[in-house]
């Protein structure tokens, strides 16, 4: 099982994750593209991440934003180390797609 971690960790470790926000037991963040296209095309590549992972963010999709909540079932719905791992992994993807 995973460990939650702490208010001071989530906000130590968001500060090099731009754009995510700490909030009611989930980080999140909205992405926007240039299109629908490229916001279908980062969910899933995002979606291969995540099983590499095997972790699974909730996500919205409306046209060219998507929004991705993240927290660890099995840590009691609480913010865990796999969370913020899977967060930087988005990041990179994100930044790819510029």
């Amino acid at each position: 099982m995973s460990e939650p971690l702490s208010e001071n960790q989530i906000h130590e470790a968001l500060a090099s994750l731009p754009g995510w926000a700490f909030a009611d037991d989930t980080i999140s963040k909205t992405y926007r593209f240039g299109s629908f296209t490229e916001a279908i095309g980062f969910i899933t590549e995002m979606g291969f991440a995540c099983e590499r992972a095997n972790h699974h963010p909730e996500l919205t999709n409306v046209y060219s934003t998507v929004t991705i909540r993240l927290n660890t079932h099995d840590a009691g719905g609480k913010v865990t180390e796999k969370d913020i791992d899977l967060a930087g992994e988005m990041e990179k993807l994100a930044t790819k797609r510029g």
